[in-house]
């Protein structure tokens, strides 16, 4: 295991079922686990606006429904998005979340799902992927920070946010830009480099603002 701390940022690098235990209970979960479906699958085909990004075949199975348990009991309230993918790990709930693309007919999916562990209703996020590219994608399934942010804001004011499944690290940025800590776990380590630069540079941008 390996441990960065960047400012108000714990990343630890290996595999969150090892790691939660040693943590402390924090105010939410907001993830986008491993979907299973070998999203980073080589496509050879850049020509035609494809990237492809292979990295251990990361997303070839799903994490385990022990996974799923551990890192729901380490917040009151989670949002987990490819919430669809899951639903036999997950109870049923009152709230789902949506991320409408803002296109239709592309060969991805037109808008993406996450589970909610809130009783509240149902709420839609309008963001197209042009605007979610601007971010810089690093990561084959990679969120935009704007629609992290949102989700953050759909809790209760979380002031700690843990990210079990951390990835390119958006979640963290997104706690970055809204002066949250942040706890993030990442088993790949290209991808744990990239989070601790982009939590890191999210965190000196805002202190030149500041």
């Amino acid at each position: 295991m390996r441990k960065e701390v960047i400012g108000n940022a714990e990343l630890y690098l290996g595999d969150c079922l090892e790691i939660l235990p040693i943590l402390p209970k924090v105010d939410a979960v907001i993830t986008d686990p491993p979907y299973g479906i070998n999203a980073a699958r080589d496509r050879h085909s850049e020509k035609d606006g494809w990237v492809d990004y292979p990295c251990g075949g990361w997303d070839k199975e799903r994490p385990s429904k022990a996974h799923f348990k551990a890192f729901l009991q380490a917040a009151p309230a989670a949002i987990v998005w490819g919430g669809n993918y899951f639903t036999d790990y997950l109870p049923p709930t009152m709230q789902w979340l949506v991320w409408d693309k803002g296109q239709r007919n592309f060969s991805l999916a037109d808008c993406e799902f996450a589970w909610s562990s809130q009783r509240k209703a149902a709420r839609v996020f309008d963001y197209p992927r042009s605007a979610a590219l601007q971010d810089g994608k690093e990561h084959a399934t990679q969120k935009p920070v704007a629609l992290m942010e949102w989700c953050i804001d759909r809790l209760d004011k979380p002031q700690t946010i843990l990210d079990p499944f951390m990835g390119s690290g958006t979640t963290g940025v997104a706690c970055m830009n809204l002066g949250r800590k942040f706890i993030g776990i990442e088993i790949e380590p290209k991808y744990f480099d990239i989070a601790c630069k982009r939590i890191e540079d999210a965190q000196r941008q805002q202190r030149m603002f500041a």
